[in-house]
């Protein structure tokens, strides 16, 4: 049997609670909470949702969505609050927090991922600051690829006048190295490659050349292939990625540095699915 709905308590006429005339007497309820007060009269959603806020704003998670909902005698329950609605009689409304889907750190495990390491080359030494830092983060993900046998592909963006990728990253044991001259790593090379990885479902990209990483992102969020884009080339908590608002409206694109992603995928199965 459904619980009674908490009845609205009589109050003095005039508004009740002190109110000034001209207000009517309103049942806010939240949660497993209900308490009375009053509104002047005409008002609307707005009024309503500061009273909510007055009443309850230490409990109230702003992060999320509610719903009003009004207490409607001819159906014995709540309904959605009607659209241009106003308080002309005592009443009893709710504030209701909507069930939606919260971001998290997906589902990066080292059976679903496959690294891309773009562009570290010799050539790009002396005109990027913090390069030193940016091949410190690449030598640690390598290094976990290696322990968690996740596949990296890298590019080398025109090797002939940049120079191969430089010799402090260990590109031992790697799936593919592949010269290009576009602007990007999806590259029909890359995505054969792909097909040959069952159930990648997440990229982790790291490297240089923002431009580059910019249009690999947007051409892999697209892809209806992948739920997850990791983006590290920040070496540094000060240097703060520029890209991560990017993402697509049904995608994830995370900013992270090396350490996260070797911990995240360090508590999954390291066992890649045949």
């Amino acid at each position: 049997m459904a619980a009674a709905e908490p009845a609205v308590p009589a109050l003095p006429s005039g508004g009740g609670l002190g109110a000034p005339s001209g207000t009517v007497p309103v049942l806010f309820c939240f949660s497993v909470f209900a308490r009375p007060s009053a509104v002047p009269h005409g008002a609307g959603y707005e009024l309503l949702i500061q009273k909510f806020l007055s009443l309850y704003g230490d409990q109230i998670d702003m992060h999320r969505k509610f719903v009003v909902q009004l207490f409607a005698e001819e159906w014995g329950q709540y309904v959605d609050l009607p659209k241009g609605f106003t308080v002309s009689e005592r009443c009893k409304v709710r504030l209701v927090p909507l069930q939606i889907q919260l971001t998290t750190l997906g589902n990066l495990t080292p059976s679903s991922t496959v690294f891309f390491c773009c562009d570290m080359q010799e050539r790009f030494r002396p005109a990027i600051k913090y390069f030193g830092d940016i091949i410190s983060v690449g030598q640690r993900l390598l290094q976990g690829a290696r322990i968690l046998g996740i596949p990296v592909i890298v590019t080398e963006q025109y090797p002939k006048g940049l120079g191969s990728t430089v010799q402090e990253i260990d590109l031992t044991g790697v799936k593919l190295v592949l010269p290009k001259t576009k602007f990007s790593m999806v590259l029909p090379e890359v995505e054969a490659a792909l097909a040959e990885i069952p159930g990648v479902r997440s990229v982790v990209l790291f490297g240089v050349e923002t431009s580059c990483l910019i249009k690999i992102i947007f051409e892999q969020s697209s892809s209806a292939n992948f739920n997850e884009l990791s983006v590290d080339n920040s070496p540094q908590p000060s240097c703060p990625m520029k890209i991560r608002p990017m993402c697509a409206s049904n995608r994830q694109l995370w900013s992270s540095l090396a350490e996260v992603l070797r911990f995240i995928l360090l508590l999954m199965p390291r066992r890649r699915e045949a």
